[in-house]
Formats: C-alpha cells, sequence, structure tokens
C-alpha cells in the first residue's frame, strides 16, 4: 500500500483541500475493493499538533499522526495554506525535505505551492498555484518556474495544481497514475469533475501587477488601461514618458513580470473577455472596442491567453445569450 500523508497545517488553510483528497483515495479504496481488488492508499491526516482549528474555530480537524510519527511516507499531500500562516508551518520544511530524500512524492494544492516552494525542491522546476496568487509566487519564490495556466505540473516526484477546487484534478491525475484508468475514471463520475482539463486560463482574470515602486512605469500601465481601444506601441509609451525604448522594456519586464507587447495584450483581452461575458455585441464588434483590425490575430492573441476561442468563451460565460 501507499502510505499518503496529508498535513494538516497550523493558521488558515483551505479545509476542502484536507477533506477532498481524503474522500478521494477513500473512493478509490473502497473502489478497487469492490471491484475484487486491494486497497492501495494508507491515508492519514498527519499534523503538527492533535488539534487544528479552521475559519476561527467554526471547525476543527483532528490529525490522526504527527509529523514526528511519521518516520517514512510515500506521498505527502499539501493543502491550500494561507500565506500568513507559513511562518506557523515551518516545523513541516524540514519534514518533507527528509521524506522527499528517502523517496517519497510530494503534491501542493492551490496556494500550498507557497509551502512546498520554501522546501526549495521546486527550485528550477515547474510549478503551478492560484492565478491570484501567481504575482505574489514570482517574488517570493524567483527561482521557480512558474506556469499559472497549467492546473497540473509533474516533475520528478513532485506535483502542483492550480487554483481552489482544481486541486481534485491533481488528486484524479495521482489516482490514475498509481491505480489505474477505470479507477479514475469512476471517480471523476462520481464527483461529476472533468478529467482532462488541463488549463486554469479560462478562468484567470488580469488585474495588471502595480505592487511596485517604478511610477513611470506605473504611469505606463494606467495609460494602456484608459487606451484600450487605441493601437499603442512600445516606442509610443517609451517616447511618452521620456525612456529609452530598451530601457523601457526592461524596467516594465521586471516590474510587471510582463513585456510590454505581453501587457498590451492582456489589458485588450480581459476588456474583450468582459464584453463577451455580458454584451450582445459580435466578435468583430468587440475586437474592434479594444483596438484589433486583424480577426486572425485577435483570435490567436485571444485563445493563447484564455485556451478558447472568442466564441467558445462566450458560449461558456454569457448566460443572456445562452439562454435567448
Amino acid at each position: 500500500m501507499k502510505h499518503v500523508s496529508i498535513l494538516v497545517p497550523q493558521g488558515d488553510s483551505i479545509l476542502s483541500s484536507i477533506i477532498g483528497p481524503f474522500k478521494v483515495f477513500n473512493g478509490a479504496n473502497d473502489y478497487l475493493v469492490r471491484t475484487g481488488r486491494k486497497p492501495y492508499f494508507d491515508i492519514h491526516l498527519v499534523g503538527l499538533s492533535g488539534t487544528t482549528d479552521l475559519y476561527n474555530g467554526l471547525f476543527s480537524v483532528h490529525p490522526d499522526k504527527l509529523i514526528e510519527e511519521v518516520k517514512k511516507t510515500d506521498l505527502i499531500i499539501i493543502p491550500a495554506v494561507d500565506r500568513g500562516s507559513l511562518q506557523l508551518n515551518t516545523q513541516y520544511i524540514d519534514w518533507i525535505k527528509s521524506q522527499y530524500s528517502q523517496g517519497a512524492e510530494v503534491a501542493s494544492l492551490c496556494v500550498g505551492a507557497f509551502l512546498l516552494a520554501s522546501t526549495g525542491l521546486v527550485n528550477g522546476k515547474k510549478c503551478t498555484t492560484h492565478w491570484m496568487a501567481a504575482d505574489g509566487f514570482r517574488k517570493m519564490f524567483p527561482d521557480v518556474n512558474l506556469i499559472p495556466e497549467q492546473i497540473i505540473t509533474d516533475e520528478q516526484g513532485i506535483y502542483t495544481s492550480g487554483g481552489a477546487y482544481s486541486f481534485i484534478n491533481l488528486v484524479l491525475y495521482l489516482v490514475e497514475k498509481y491505480c489505474g484508468r477505470d479507477v479514475a475514471v469512476f471517480l471523476s463520475k462520481v464527483f461529476e469533475i472533468e478529467l482532462e482539463r488541463s488549463s486554469q486560463a479560462p478562468f484567470n482574470i488580469f488585474m495588471g501587477q502595480k505592487g511596485h515602486e517604478d511610477e513611470p512605469i506605473k504611469k505606463a500601465q494606467e495609460y494602456i488601461e484608459s487606451n484600450v481601444d487605441k493601437k499603442i506601441s512600445v516606442d509610443q509609451l517609451a517616447g511618452l514618458f521620456l525612456i529609452s525604448r530598451r530601457n523601457f522594456e526592461r524596467r516594465f519586464k521586471k516590474a510587471t513580470a510582463n513585456t510590454p507587447v505581453e501587457y498590451l495584450q492582456r489589458v485588450k483581452i480581459e476588456a474583450a473577455k468582459k464584453s463577451l461575458e455580458s454584451g450582445r455585441d459580435n466578435i468583430n464588434e468587440v475586437m474592434y472596442a479594444v483596438g484589433y483590425s486583424d480577426s486572425k490575430a485577435f483570435r490567436t492573441t485571444f485563445k493563447k491567453i484564455t485556451g478558447l476561442s472568442p466564441l467558445d468563451y462566450r458560449k461558456k460565460y454569457n448566460r443572456e445569450l445562452t439562454i435567448s
């Protein structure tokens, strides 16, 4: 059997990211037994203390093991633990590193990636997390290859998942890897989860990265966002703020984690998304309203950023048009 340690962090963490893996792995065991096979997972909740209170004491979790009692495990699940609670959970760091060095695999769920990255085990490796936490993650862990549009990463026995309830996709991915496709398919039907989701890009909301101190770059960002309907060149932006193009591009990338061209595209596509979600303009009208005149370029950029075509995006999110 595979020994699974689902961590129960101190402080604020998402209860569903503790319960969810517990239920899915137990569900896999039940299905294996029903189909004449042996259960595969030996599942434990592993904590730093005997009781952990969550949501201001409304809920409490009682781990059945403390980390000092677990000398060897095969799979560690790091649930979504609030960044503000990282300091309360530093005791896990050396334990996770030690277990990984002994052959354990490690999976982080959503913003559990922050605790995982604190171990140094993902330096130079691929990692994902909730898209809302991507900017903060990059600043804290610049040596990690963050790929926030992905739902799942898998590299050298380390797994990470995208935001919120997409952690279920990673848990099902692990079930399929260990137990087979039939078990994962059965559980996907029981929990009504789409198996083949690979991107969280359709859920991403681009809010711009303004948590920096470069005032001319902030003004450039504001100018872009206030002139979404216009065609704006990088040379025009650099000249507007009296900065050489090369220096402007370097400073912009450092401040926002996007090149000026990427930022222009993301701002325009975000405006197009909002229009497609709530308006009745056709695709070409939306395209012109955000400063595009080339329909192929607009559709290509839209799909690159969202993972969907403009038409598919509208079908997914525009309730008014779906009903009518």
